[in-house]
């Protein structure tokens, strides 16, 4: 099985960025679908923007026109490139992808552990 590992996490300034990266590790055929979601203190985690094998993307409203998410499939990586940050920004970030069935190994889903993201207005 894949494991993910998000870094890149860091304290800002409002208007500032951070650049997340997920990193897959493991026995990687191909990757369906790669979300970056946040979770906020006393906050439900949320989907924050998505990306599926065809490079069809989607952003939550709050971040659309700030935040990029990308994927380098040679590097087995996911990104985040999050721009004029403002402090609602602030959370932990989580990855998570989606591995499609292969002779041998059904279909799965899997999480990264999580990166803070702090932004100080």
């Amino acid at each position: 099985q894949v494991q993910l590992v998000e870094s890149g996490g860091g304290l800002v300034q409002a208007g500032g960025s951070l650049r997340l990266s997920c990193a897959a590790s493991g026995s990687i055929f191909s990757i369906d679908y790669i979300g970056w979601f946040r979770q906020a203190p006393g906050n439900q985690r949320e989907l924050v923007a998505s990306i599926t094998s065809g490079g069809t993307t989607d952003y939550a409203t709050s971040v659309k026109g700030r935040f990029t998410i990308s994927r380098d499939n040679a590097k087995n990586t996911a990104y985040l490139q999050m721009n004029s940050l403002k402090a609602e920004d602030t959370a932990v970030y989580y990855c998570y992808a989606e591995f499609p069935a292969r002779v041998g190994v059904p279909p799965y889903g899997r999480w990264g552990q999580g990166t803070q993201v702090t932004v100080s207005s």
